[in-house]
């Protein structure tokens, strides 16, 4: 019989991981902040910096690099030495690329302060959702998996807004977002030190540790597995578009230059990706990466027709539903690939879903660019929409076919 003393024990033990959960989670959107505040300042760099579109968008996808590299060489480190110690440098490479930032002068500074962004936030990612698992009071995978998705897309959300705001009210306007992210991530520092720690056996020497990359999909899973890859390649394609380009399309098309425009549509699109996480997250995997698969058709759709027509309220309204299709696309497609892999190969299978997730989020946007040089934007734009509807539809067939729910 559960005592008095017994029950109030284990209610604080349980607010005790609440807690420590939500610094983590607070933590790990206070990192993902960093990957959108360049995006609403891409036009004024172009302009102080004297660049072109194809420039622009290597500027944004070399952020990949530091990505995989975290991947692939330190994916697996914080379950060798533990989440606060792989966190923690992770906040520190995310404030050098800040002060890389801030001190830019040149396209240069800018290709290393976003390598060195994807290598913080690549760091942090993988570190933090684990922490976040293993804080988890109730142990509930699914509340994990939607606290930590969620914190991402929030912190997306107010990168942009944050950088376009200030951008178009205060002075600085290639500076003051950075600074102001700086003491967000000096705070993160702080905090980050008092949640527990939760790997018990952590390596001893540098020597016990493995960091050969592993990548690999079993032979038995590989047409299970082209669905929800295919779903993250596309998902990121079009994040990545909006991530990137948003600020070309609203001055070119809809002549509408001001940071702080370009920072709300972002804004908007991750905002409504967060709800829609949080909001979802008794759907099904299955059901919600076919239908986040079904909604890019309409996305990509209406995104072409705002740029044709020059609608602010059709890109408003595509950003909605690129949104809710991303956060569907991406939260089903990553759980139906943990569902699928196989427990002693799962880290391999992930990985080489994350690396469908960075290659859709740089691959099309450097192919929009030299085919932006070669036509012109809008056919290179139109271009994009169909080959990603094109991967969306046939990811979509498949899946119905092969991801089945178990």
């Amino acid at each position: 019989m559960t005592t008095t003393v017994e029950r109030t024990d284990a209610h604080r033990r349980m607010r005790s991981f609440t807690w420590a959960m939500s610094i983590v989670a607070a933590a790990l959107g206070v990192m993902f902040v960093g990957p959108t505040l360049p995006t609403p300042l891409y036009p004024i760099y172009r302009s102080s910096f004297d660049f072109g579109k194809l420039t622009l968008t290597v500027i944004y996808a070399i952020y990949v690099l530091g990505n995989l590299a975290a991947l692939l060489v330190f994916g697996r480190l914080s379950d060798q030495i533990g989440r606060r110690l792989v966190t923690l440098p992770a906040v520190g490479i995310g404030v050098l690329s800040v002060v890389v930032f801030v001190f830019a002068d040149g396209v240069g500074w800018l290709l290393a302060a976003r390598v060195l962004s994807g290598l913080s936030t690549g760091f942090a990612a993988g570190a933090a959702t684990a922490w976040i698992a293993e804080l988890q009071p109730e142990h509930d995978r699914a509340i994990a998996a939607v606290t930590a998705s969620g914190a991402n897309f929030m912190g997306l959300a107010v990168g942009s807004l944050l950088a376009g705001t200030l951008a178009d009210l205060a002075p600085w306007p290639l500076r003051l977002s950075y600074i102001v992210y700086l003491g967000l991530l000096l705070a993160v520092g702080v905090a980050i030190v008092f949640p527990p720690e939760t790997v018990a056996n952590r390596a001893s020497h540098w020597k016990d540790l493995a960091l050969r990359p592993r990548l690999g999909v079993p032979a038995g899973i590989r047409l299970p597995f082209m669905p929800p890859a295919t779903t993250a390649f596309a998902t990121f394609a079009l994040l990545g578009f909006y991530a990137a380009l948003i600020p070309s399309v609203l001055g070119e098309s809809l002549h509408l230059s001001r940071p702080l425009v370009a920072g709300a549509i972002v804004f908007e699109l991750f905002l409504v990706a967060t709800a829609t996480t949080v909001l979802t997250g008794n759907v099904a995997s299955r059901k919600a990466m076919l239908g986040g698969l079904a909604l890019l058709q309409p996305a990509l759709a209406l995104l072409v027709g705002a740029e044709v027509m020059g609608s602010t309220v059709l890109l408003v309204t595509a950003a909605a539903v690129g949104g809710v299709a991303s956060a569907l696309g991406y939260r089903g497609s990553l759980e139906v690939v943990n569902r699928i892999s196989p427990a002693d190969q799962r880290s391999e299978v992930v990985s080489s879903y994350l690396v469908a997730v960075y290659a859709g989020n740089s691959l099309p946007v450097i192919g929009i660019g030299i085919l932006s040089g070669v036509a012109s934007s809008g056919v290179a734009h139109v271009t994009f929409a169909v080959v990603i509807a094109a991967l969306a539809a046939v990811a979509l067939i498949v899946g119905v076919k092969y991801a089945r729910e178990h």
